[in-house]
């Protein structure tokens, strides 16, 4: 299991980056790696994400020195969506078989979960959100018709989409992890414009469906200083609580998003008018 730590930093320390820089803080370039799980650590809420690529091994979610745990959901809770082929996970002894776009929440003391995919040619690509938890929950799996849907935007806005939540109170219990998949429909390129901050939470999102010669734009930054990095295909990016978090395609896509914080609604945001943005 590869674990990288990210660090924290000020947004006044963000207004001097260059773009290899930014870049270097705040974009994970390789989520899907084969036969291995691959993670991040930030230490924004201390989420963990990254993918579970099994191929010709079943792989065991393991623990390491900075999680300082017996296991690895002694202390935490897990999100899952399969972006890949149809695969299995085992959660102490329980199966769940997870085919394209379905997902799985996984409770606070879970001992043994195991990831393998049931096509070597085709493999499940696991995409885990994990944040810190007091207290436990039932395991549930969730699949897209099961996820709340929210349709939002218009074709006047190019922001035209259904936003599937996956973990979150409509659907599922859990402590603080908040987790879905939002899909933009053809000829939308913006995934939240106008744009806001939630200084309750912090976001990761991660792009998907994104053609090899096409690009989505990641703004971030504070409203009045933003900054913008250039994705590409199954790339993520870490959001402050401080920082916006919006981007346009060269053509539409989707995106996981990941939350975890002070709270599990959507009706704080802290929005910033369009004419407001510099």
């Amino acid at each position: 299991m590869n674990l990288e730590i990210r660090y924290s930093n000020h947004p006044d320390d963000s207004k001097h980056y260059d773009t290899e820089t930014l870049r270097k803080h705040y974009l994970v370039e390789k989520i899907f790696i084969e036969d291995e799980i691959n993670l991040v650590y930030s230490h924004n809420d201390r989420i963990i994400f990254g993918g579970v690529t099994p191929i010709k091994e079943t792989l065991k979610l393991g623990v390491c020195k900075e999680l300082g745990t017996d296991y690895f959901l002694e202390r935490r809770e897990l999100g899952v969506i399969n972006v890949g082929g149809e695969g299995k996970i085992v959660v102490d002894g329980v199966e769940f078989n997870l085919k394209y776009r379905d997902g799985l929440y996984v409770g606070q003391g879970a001992k043994n979960i195991e990831f393998t995919s049931a096509d070597a040619k085709n493999p499940a690509k696991f995409y885990i959100n994990s944040a810190p938890a007091l207290k436990s929950y039932p395991t549930v799996k969730i699949d897209l018709e099961k996820a709340n849907k929210i349709k939002c935007g218009d074709e006047v806005n190019m922001n035209k989409r259904t936003i599937n939540q996956y973990v979150h109170p409509a659907v599922c219990d859990s402590c603080q992890l908040v987790m879905g998949l939002t899909i933009l429909e053809p000829g939308s390129g913006w995934n939240t414009m106008p744009c806001h901050t939630h200084e309750r939470r912090m976001e990761v999102y991660l792009y998907l469906e994104v053609p090899e010669d096409q690009a989505v734009i990641h703004f971030m930054g504070q409203g009045h200083e933003t900054r913008h990095i250039l994705m590409k295909n199954e790339q993520a990016v870490i959001s402050p609580s401080w920082s916006i978090h919006s981007g346009i395609g060269t053509q539409n896509y989707s995106f996981i998003w990941g939350m975890c914080g002070e709270n599990k609604t959507f009706d704080d945001m802290d929005h910033i008018e369009i004419k407001n943005l510099r």
